[in-house]
């Protein structure tokens, strides 16, 4: 996994700032691979509650999270009672760690 214990740490506070300390974080893409180079950090955030507007909220904790981490390009996926889940979730959960 290619993410320092500080990017990790800003991650789980803006995520349980934003969404409540319920919210599962999951990486997945690239930035499991220790021998890759570059690229996107990809998240899955998994809630247990209903979201009005998921995509506002997707856009909200990207931008929290590319601040944090100094500019780096982050890719917010949310799972929730009312989202339909898509072949993206799947892949998440199959590949992804724990955060």
């Amino acid at each position: 996994m290619r993410l320092t214990p500080f990017q990790k740490q800003a991650i789980h506070r803006i995520v349980a700032e934003q969404l409540g300390s319920d919210a599962r974080v999951l990486l997945f893409g690239s930035r499991l691979d220790d021998n890759a180079r570059g690229g996107d950090v990809d998240l899955l955030v998994e809630l247990n509650y209903p979201l009005t507007n998921p995509a506002e909220t997707a856009a909200s904790v990207s931008v929290a999270v590319m601040r944090a981490l100094n500019g780096r390009k982050i890719d917010v996926v949310l799972s929730a009672p009312n989202l339909p889940d898509q072949p993206i979730h799947r892949i998440a959960r199959e590949q992804g760690a724990l955060l």
